[in-house]
């Protein structure tokens, strides 16, 4: 599986080209495949419906979520250790142990190792080897400190002593990543430091005995420090005061001017100030020597002082000044030790200074801490058995879950993050996911265009209770609403009570933006009546109260506030009609009357109908799944079929048999719908008729110029008679 190419195949699903992952061989090269054609880059090791175990041993730096080069690493290290890696593409829980690839030393011991858990649960015979037989096993390695790798991280240790030395080491050499995440030290991190150690200890060993280099003994090291750290600025000083002694001149600008401080003074400072820190150490003047306690640079008071405790005073004796033959007869002193120091050796463990080393040396630490690393090492057999028969299982379905979103887009089965079914509404949803945060999760999910259903789900019978969201994708919104009820099942078939908490109210369909604006209108109708209704109930009820302190027995009052309520609204409404009907029925010829009836009906739903298209169009999966932690890398779209396969409405299964006689049922809705257009048609007949719109159809008889009269508006007067113009005149 070294292909230096691959020719790889897509389906397109969701709006965008997606891997086919077809063989054994395409998941061993997924390195060749480019992270853009990947459909997600990271998912969380929680919160799916995949075995979070086998997700801990895939998320190998255990910072909870799963990446590219992990899956690339799990799937390299499964395949090349089975004879036949196409069986990962089965997705089965037993490992047959003839399928191992024992031609490698890793082999070799998964083949034993697996042997060894058979005979010890008496299946010594069995071919094949399950998650199941590894359980218990898996228990107690999950119950030791050890796990297989090779790399001990301190707390490994039973005592402190040991514990600190391994942090120490860590310290100096760096640690390695254990399988849990934690830093350690494995054979090769423990060799490096104890050899760096073992040569700083000699190289103490060698200046301790020459004075030439410690002069000092073990103090010279701390008076190098101090002189190195001031060395730059005391060879300025005395550099400045030769120039000052060469030229008198030169003294002013060799101090600083004065104008040089006005830009400290405009701002608050402290002591050691960076901002004077390039000053000189010192007032400079021609063979001055360098005062180390007063009239100092205050940035550099504290190394000055350091340098006067730590070298002048132990080399010098008790000065407050040091002049510069002082000074370089210093430095003389020193530079045999500074000599051997900047070899570089034990530099790595210098840090730790000398004591501390020739403890870590002088006590056992390099054999305790080898044994643990043996003792770790040899459960790798172990740990690499659990993770190979969970590989088995579990790894083509990551895949195809991460690297395309194979199992969502065939809905052979369910996606990974795919939690259950909802049942609400005469409906089931299958897009439920769990959540852990719904506000949070909701602030980035509505980015997707989805009707969304935040539920609290609760299991009675054993206390369970999680969080999902369920995407509506089928019907209507008109009888959803936070508090109503459903049952939701999760993968394992457990039901849970849930009630909805929060809707993300998007379109769910076509013929639900087509509906929209009338059962709108009917809801504003509905509204009015009973705001307008309420209002007189209550003016009814205070006239009544006020009665009834002058009246032991109020006068019957017929209450008209409701009926005067709904003859406004039914005003207005007619009153709309009229006009609507008069623009219609007055159209020429009189085929265009349908046309511009359904036109009518188009401009109302028109809007609500486009809007809800183009959303629906954008409708994707990948603000749902971000919300939840993962970074999917494409536009997974929901389409509008897709999406109807997600939801399915209650249908009578087929062969059923339907008695269609209820004797307590209300007036059918088809009924109402019915009588509701009959009358609306028998309204605009007679408003046409009213306008004479219809006269040129009705016999002369049923015309309303006929039946009206002077009173029609269509009526014109008839034309007065001509004059006539030949009559003799005067007649």
């Amino acid at each position: 599986m070294n292909e230096k190419s691959r020719n790889w195949k897509f389906f397109r699903a969701g709006g965008f080209d997606q891997v086919k992952l077809e063989s054994a061989a395409d998941l061993g090269n997924l390195d060749q495949l480019d992270q853009k054609l990947w459909v997600a880059l990271a998912c969380p090791t929680h919160g799916l419906e995949l075995d979070s175990q086998t997700l801990g041993w895939i998320d190998s730096d255990k910072d909870g979520r799963i990446r590219p080069p992990e899956v690339i690493a799990a799937a390299k290290w499964a395949t090349s250790l089975l004879k036949n890696p196409e069986i990962l593409l089965a997705r089965t829980s037993a490992l047959p142990l003839d399928a191992i690839n024992d031609s490698t030393r890793t082999g070799k011991d998964i083949l034993a190792t697996a042997k060894q858990i058979l005979a010890d649960i008496g299946k010594k015979d069995a071919a094949e080897i399950t998650v199941e037989d590894i359980a218990d096993m898996e228990k107690a390695f999950a119950a030791t400190k050890f796990n297989g790798d090779g790399i001990v991280p301190a707390d490994v240790a039973d005592d402190d002593a040991t514990k600190a030395a391994i942090a120490d080491i860590i310290s100096c050499m760096g640690g390695e990543p254990d399988t849990s995440g934690k830093p350690g030290v494995n054979q090769e991190k423990l060799e490096a430091f104890f050899h760096e150690a073992e040569a700083y200890s000699n190289w103490w060993k060698q200046a301790e005995a020459d004075k030439t280099i410690m002069p000092l003994g073990a103090a010279t090291g701390a008076a190098s420090v101090a002189v190195n750290a001031v060395a730059a600025k005391v060879n300025d000083f005395f550099a400045r005061c030769r120039l000052a002694a060469f030229d008198a001149r030169a003294l002013p600008a060799l101090n600083r001017q004065a104008w040089d401080y006005l830009p400290l003074l405009e701002k608050d400072l402290s002591a050691n100030a960076a901002e004077f820190s390039g000053f000189p150490l010192a007032h400079v003047a021609p063979g001055k020597a360098l005062p180390l306690a007063q009239d100092v640079n205050p940035a550099w008071a504290a190394a000055l002082a350091d340098l006067q405790t730590s070298a002048v005073k132990p080399l010098l004796g008790d000065k407050d000044t040091l002049t510069e033959a002082e000074w370089n007869s210093m430095q003389a002193k020193l530079t045999p030790f500074q000599k051997q120091s900047s070899g570089g050796v034990g530099a790595s463990v210098e840090k730790l200074g000398l004591a501390r080393v020739r403890e870590i040396l002088g006590g056992k630490f390099k054999e305790g801490i080898t044994a643990l690393i043996v003792q770790d090492a040899a459960m790798s057999g172990q740990a690499n058995t659990i993770r190979l028969v969970r590989y088995n299982r579990d790894l083509y379905t990551l895949c195809v879950n991460f690297v395309s979103f194979k199992d969502f887009y065939s809905r052979k089965q369910p996606a990974t993050f795919q939690a259950g079914r909802l049942y609400l509404d005469q409906r089931s949803c299958d897009l439920c996911l769990t959540v852990e945060d719904a506000a949070k999760h909701a602030a980035l999910a509505g980015l997707a265009g989805a009707y969304l259903a935040y539920l609290d789900c609760t299991r009675k019978s054993t206390g369970e209770k999680r969080n999902v969201v369920a995407v509506f994708s089928q019907g209507d919104d008109g009888n959803l609403m936070v508090g109503r009820n459903g049952v939701f099942y999760n993968r394992k078939g457990d039901d849970f009570d849930a009630t909805i908490t929060q809707i993300i109210s998007n379109p769910i369909s076509i013929r639900q933006a087509f509906w929209a604006p009338y059962k709108k209108l009917v809801r504003y109708i509905q509204e009015q009546v009973a705001k307008r209704a309420a209002a007189a109930e209550a003016a009814a009820s205070a006239k009544l109260q006020a009665s009834a302190t002058t009246a032991a027995v109020p006068p019957a009052k017929i209450d008209t506030g409701t009926l005067a309520a709904i003859g406004l609204v039914l005003t207005t409404l007619l009153s709309a009609l009229t006009l609507l009907f008069h623009a219609v029925f007055g159209m020429q010829p009189a085929w265009l009357i349908p046309l511009a009836i359904l036109a009518v009906f188009l401009a109302i739903s028109a809007p609500s109908v486009i809007m809800a298209w183009l959303k629906l169009r954008q409708r994707n999966l990948g603000p749902i799944l971000d919300a939840n932690g993962w970074a999917v890398n494409s536009r997974a779209k929901l389409s509008v079929p897709f999406g109807a396969s997600l939801t399915q409405t209650a249908t009578l299964p087929p062969g059923s048999q339907r008695d269609l006689r209820d004797p307590f049922a209300e007036r059918s809705r088809i009924v109402e719908i019915v009588i509701v257009i009959v009358l609306m048609i028998i309204i605009g007949l007679g408003i046409a008729w009213y306008l004479g719109k219809l006269d040129r159809v009705l016999p002369p008889k049923a015309q309303s110029v006929t039946v009206l009269g002077t009173n029609a508006p269509a009526y014109k007067p008839s034309p007065a008679p001509p004059a006539n113009t030949n009559a003799p005149a005067g007649k």
